[in-house]
């Protein structure tokens, strides 16, 4: 599917998706109330079939939080990439695990680095940090560590 039949069958799915312009795949920025049952469209509509989440990760602005996620379909080679931007002072999205296995350990791992709580996910703790850094979030911009005197 080329990108604009691609920008088409999302507007369709989600009007309310923005389109972002520029890059080679297609960008669409989805509110956080809304990304859980998009996910699911993407994921089962069997003209898109956005099957595999091979990355996901988050940005911190300082204002706000944005989670990004990249999807491609393995069937169809289309590639597509979703942001959901996230309150900084109470950080949380609903979970994808369920709809994509690899969103598990990239989940934990968001979770321990910035501080994102991902309802409903089924086992949120810290992944490769050691005990006593839950809370920390040390990819935060407002994380300091005095022993390293690292501030951002």
């Amino acid at each position: 599917m080329l990108n604009e039949e691609l920008k088409a069958a999302i507007a369709d799915l989600l009007p309310e998706a923005v389109l972002i312009d520029g890059g080679e795949w297609v960008n669409v920025k989805v509110d956080a109330s809304e990304w859980l049952a998009f996910a699911k469209q993407l994921r089962l509509e069997p003209a898109l079939n956005f099957n595999f989440l091979f990355c996901l990760t988050c940005i911190d602005w300082k204002t706000h939080l944005t989670m990004v996620y990249h999807l491609s379909s393995t069937q169809y080679r289309h590639n597509m990439v979703v942001k959901v931007d996230l309150d900084a002072n109470k950080p949380e999205v609903e979970s994808v695990s369920s709809i994509w296995r690899t969103a598990e350990f990239h989940e934990r791992e968001v979770y321990e680095l910035f501080g994102v709580n991902f309802l409903n996910h089924p086992d949120l703790r810290l992944l490769i940090l050691p005990d006593g850094w839950e809370g920390k979030n040390p990819l935060r911009k407002d994380f300091e560590d005095p022993i390293n005197m690292i501030k951002l």
